[in-house]
């Protein structure tokens, strides 16, 4: 549920065209050429990580993390009120 409300938000973005599921680390390669995707944006935690991506002429950007907000804390939050409503 947590990833259809993420992709839900990122898609209402007028900057983004694409949302493309991640089955496994290793399709990123394979989906920047299968959806000729020129603009690929991770937080800056994973700075660096993704940068093989630019091999492929994609532009790889790291956008820094709100520091208030944790997606950790997040999903610890939704599992816990999941849990009282069962």
């Amino acid at each position: 549920m947590l990833f259809f409300l993420r992709k839900q938000l990122l898609e209402a973005i007028r900057y983004v065209d694409l949302v493309i599921p991640e089955e496994n680390w290793e399709q990123k390669r394979t989906d920047v050429k299968e959806y000729h995707v020129d603009t690929f944006v991770m937080g800056d935690d994973w700075k660096g990580k993704f940068d093989f991506l630019k091999e492929e002429g994609c532009e790889v950007v790291y956008l820094p993390r709100t520091p208030e907000i944790s997606s950790s804390q997040i999903k610890e939050d939704l599992h816990t009120k999941e849990s009282k409503n069962d």
